[in-house]
């Protein structure tokens, strides 16, 4: 009798290339695209500390190596955003951008539709406004 293994998100996905990916993507439309101007405010000029700080979350909300919170420790997403005003608007703009990267990613349809409702719950739950 052989032992079914069960894959996480993030190794379905593709592991750490395919999350730096992801990150990379997402940043890319945040910084470029005007209708998600409000959001990308929020953010420091340069981006590298947002994107790195990015995808070690994802990594372990992903099932992949707890990067995030062995240096950061336990993630407390809505605490650490609450400096920040976050209505339904800069929602929307956040899930813009990551639906957009998303796309980008060859994964299996269903897993990125889950994925997206979880990451929509996610920002939903960051709205402090």
């Amino acid at each position: 009798m052989t032992e079914k293994t069960i894959k996480t998100p993030y190794e379905l996905m593709g592991g750490e290339n395919t999350i730096l990916s992801l990150v990379d993507r997402f940043y890319y439309y945040m910084d470029t695209l005007p209708e998600v101007a409000g959001v990308r405010k929020m953010h420091a000029q340069s981006l590298s500390s947002a994107k790195d700080k990015l995808f070690k979350f994802l990594s372990g909300w992903l099932g992949g190596p707890d990067l995030f919170i062995q240096e950061y420790g336990h993630p407390m997403l809505r605490k650490r955003h609450f400096p920040f005003a976050i209505g339904t608007s800069e929602r929307d703009q956040w899930m813009f951008c990551m639906t957009k990267a998303m796309t980008e990613i060859t994964m299996d349809s269903a897993l990125r539709v889950s994925l997206l409702e979880a990451l929509d719950n996610l920002a939903t739950h960051m709205v402090n406004q």
